[in-house]
């Protein structure tokens, strides 16, 4: 097969004492993705075994898992093919566990998904009945009978660490067989993510695999069936064996395994649950081999019957002669040689009402079980569950019937499926889960939760302007400048909104200008006043508006009355009109779940343009976050509205650029910001009153003076005017500025917009009754 195929296995590392080619046969895939079947001799899968070899093959690995776990872990397990390889783990571990599933349960929606792209049924899903399960403990722990590349692993730890992140990444397998190269790109991946990962197995090496594998496969497979067809091999009528039927006395509130979750609690039950089925099944098996026939993903409650009957027997002084496989959707050439992992196969129609087609080449749904040989056992027991326990599995040319032909007595063992309670979601169950740091951003868990999808994986290398330092200096001077001033602003804001929201306001700052200010009020209130105010991130889109998603699972957690809108400072004033706009259609759509509707009240740090009424100041200077992008915003890029990538019921993305870590400044800027709060603390509080009692009404004078700008210096495109100090600075730094309008009685704020104009050539020029510092005209 080796030769034929091209394929070479080298062992590298046997902690275990057994090689690689102790533990795997070679095969043929009918697979157009992969080519190759790995054929474990002590999983259990394809190949009759000793169901305490595998029992010992998965303890083992979980003793590995175990030692490498840090703090308390919860395990998952890869459908259909490591299902009680996972449970095994779990129990060395004595940990939850959770196996993936390609079934449907009504009522019960994933958790998550993700793709398995060499599989033959590529999607898998995540059904706990408790939607918190993953979230659990320090380390999870992803359980597969072989790792290959890794790239399946990796898509899963992307996927998952978006809703459940966890500081540690333990991966269990049989066997490892990434190169070098495959090895650094997960660290690498997993370090993004800035979480550490630890990769166990019985045996590990190296597997070369040539371009022309799928050709060699395709050419095998046609050989083979040639060869048959010139032999005119006949097809005998066997006759059909008993069959027996046993329903296990088995409690339904016992999962059958891990596919809603499986923890310590159920442990108890399980032991008896399996005791009693395998007592009933005894009574209905003669002496001889015997086989168990588990179903797809249905491996662990079958291993254990299997174990038990082979106990009961070992404690009778009798040979046990127990054996133990499962039923799979993948198709693989049979060929009966001594050589060849996979020499029978039976084929039969798909019986799993539950089951969803989402990956079979084969049109007619056909299922496969492997290396049962007429005459060699005395009784099979095959073991599903009730969802699997159809008319189709009973019929001629069903599983049963083709079972038959084989055995003299075939036991048919229905165990209830667990099915948990239909979750009847409020909106904020239906709804996608925050991003929280270090997993995304750089800010701590308690500073933000970014309502946002994370993109981070299939990102483009970072902008050119983030992945620079040329504007630190400028940062770091403007700060030294400018800290007590931001500082004075974040009190006199903070206390606006607390006066207006309450002491049980929600600060939602829109992504990305707004984020530090956000988290800056945040500490106001909290070293101020002692008080914890939740604080989101949302998107905001010109032209798109607000993140509508991320407003109802807002009003799916909290009081929308209590919800205040935060950004860095206006312009314009655009971004206020476009958020209005958004909240108006966010009251109108959620209406029947709104107990109150949601303000369209922005607070800014600064308000040049008059454009809002609840605000730090309206003077109009350079604020050191506007000299920097990301690096100042927790490393996180613009939101991105990306119909490929974010799905109708997801956030809008955005992308973590973690690989930036080095020019990040945002911890930097609130913690000198807030070093100032204990000197401004007095001013803030002795202006406080005069300030809320004066009128806030908006005039919009800034909107005024930027359409009056455009028409007398950009032929009436108001987009070609920026407005105030903090525009007119990215447009120097970032865009391609034509001319810098400057207010010569704001003299004093312009010493940096100076510089940098001059810099890059821009000219500037007076006009006096701006009511901002300066305007910046970009060029068309």
């Amino acid at each position: 097969m080796a030769e034929r195929l091209g394929v070479r296995l080298r062992t590298t590392d046997a902690p275990s004492g057994m090689m690689l080619t102790d533990l795997v046969g070679l095969a043929v895939r009918r697979n157009p993705r992969r080519a190759q079947l790995l054929v474990s001799s002590v999983l259990g899968k394809h190949v009759p075994t000793d169901p305490r070899l595998v029992t010992d093959a998965g303890l083992r690995l979980g003793a590995k898992a175990r030692a490498a776990v840090t703090g308390d872990a919860v395990v998952l397990g890869y459908a259909e093919t490591a299902t009680a390889l996972g449970h095994l783990v779990a129990d060395a571990i004595g940990a939850p566990y959770l196996h993936s599933t390609r079934r449907e349960v009504e009522g019960l929606e994933p958790v998550a998904d993700f793709y398995e792209e060499h599989s033959h049924a590529t999607a898998h899903r995540l059904l706990p009945a408790d939607p918190g399960l993953l979230g659990r403990g320090e380390t999870l722990v992803l359980v597969d009978d072989e790792v290959l590349t890794g790239k399946t692993v990796l898509s899963t730890i992307r996927a998952l660490h978006k809703k459940f992140p966890h500081q540690h990444y333990v991966v269990a397998t049989l066997i490892d067989l990434r190169s070098e190269a495959d090895r650094a790109k997960m660290e690498r991946s997993v370090k993004r993510l800035r979480a550490t990962l630890d990769v166990v197995s019985l045996a590990s090496g190296e597997i070369d695999l040539p371009e022309d594998l799928a050709d060699n496969g395709n050419r095998l497979i046609d050989t083979v069936e040639n060869l048959r067809q010139l032999a005119g091999v006949e097809t005998v009528e066997r006759p059909r064996g008993e069959v027996v039927q046993v329903v296990a006395t088995w409690p339904r509130a016992v999962p059958e395994g891990g596919r809603h979750g499986f923890t310590a609690g159920s442990a108890g039950s399980y032991e008896s649950a399996v005791t009693v089925t395998a007592a009933a099944v005894a009574g209905r098996i003669p002496d001889g081999p015997v086989h168990v026939l588990g179903t797809e993903e249905l491996m662990y409650a079958p291993l254990r019957i299997a174990s038990a009957l082979a106990d009961r027997r070992a404690a009778e002084g009798r040979r046990h002669e127990i054996t133990y496989s499962t039923t799979t959707r993948s198709p693989v050439l049979a060929v009966d040689d001594p050589g060849y992992a996979i020499r029978t196969a039976i084929t039969f129609p798909a019986h799993d009402s539950a089951e969803v087609e989402d990956g079979s080449e084969d049109g007619d749904a056909l299922r496969y079980a492997y290396n049962l040989r007429e005459g060699t056992f005395s009784a099979i027991v095959l073991v599903v569950d009730e969802p699997a326990d159809t008319p189709a599995l009973h019929a001629e040319g069903g599983l049963v019937d083709q079972l038959a032909r084989l055995a003299p007595r075939v036991v048919v063992v229905t165990i209830p499926a667990f099915t948990p309670e239909p979750r009847h979601d409020q909106p904020a169950q239906q709804l996608p889960a925050p991003l929280h740091g270090p997993a995304f951003g750089t800010y701590e868990r308690d500073d933000v939760a970014w309502l946002l999808k994370d993109l981070s994986s299939d990102a483009a290398e970072p902008p050119a302007e983030e992945s620079l330092e040329d504007h630190r200096a400028l940062f770091d001077e403007t700060l030294s400048a400018s800290a007590q001033r931001v500082a004075y602003a974040v009190g006199m804001v903070t206390e606006q909104v607390l006066a207006w929201r309450g002491q049980d306001a929600v600060l939602v700052s829109l992504v990305r200008s707004g984020i530090p200010i956000g988290v800056l009020m945040r500490r106001w209130a909290q070293r101020v006043h002692g008080l914890d105010l939740p604080h989101y991130a949302i998107s905001m889109v010109h032209g798109r508006g607000i993140d509508q998603t991320a407003l109802a699972y807002l009003a799916a957690h909290h009081d929308p009355a209590r919800v205040m809108f935060v950004d860095g400072w206006t312009g314009t004033g655009a971004i206020a009109r476009e958020l209005a706009a958004s909240v108006e259609k966010a009251n109108s759509t959620l209406h029947a779940h709104l107990p109150a509707p949601f303000s369209p009240e922005l607070a800014v740090l600064a308000d040049p343009g008059r454009s809002v009424s609840v605000y730090g100041t309206r003077e109009d200077f350079l604020t050191p976050s506007a000299c920097l992008g990301s690096a100042v915003s927790g490393l996180v890029s613009r939101p991105v509205v990306d119909d490929d990538r974010v799905g109708p019921n997801d956030f809008n993305g955005a992308v973590f650029h973690s690989g930036l870590d080095s020019v990040d400044v945002s911890k930097t800027f609130i913690d000198k910001v807030a070093a100032r709060f204990p000197i401004v603390r007095t001013k803030v509080m002795l202006d406080l009153g005069a300030h809320l009692g004066g009128d806030h009404t908006p005039t919009w004078a800034g909107w005024d003076a930027v359409e009056e700008a455009a028409e007398k210096f950009g032929d009436g495109d108001v987009s070609l005017v920026q407005a105030g100090v903090d525009e007119t600075m990215r447009l120097l730094l970032h865009g391609d500025a034509a001319k810098i309008l400057v207010n010569p009685a704001r003299d004093a704020e312009l010493g940096v917009i100076k510089k940098i104009a001059e810099s890059h050539g821009v000219p500037l020029e007076r006009v006096s009754g701006l009511p901002y510092s300066c305007l910046g005209l970009q060029r068309p």
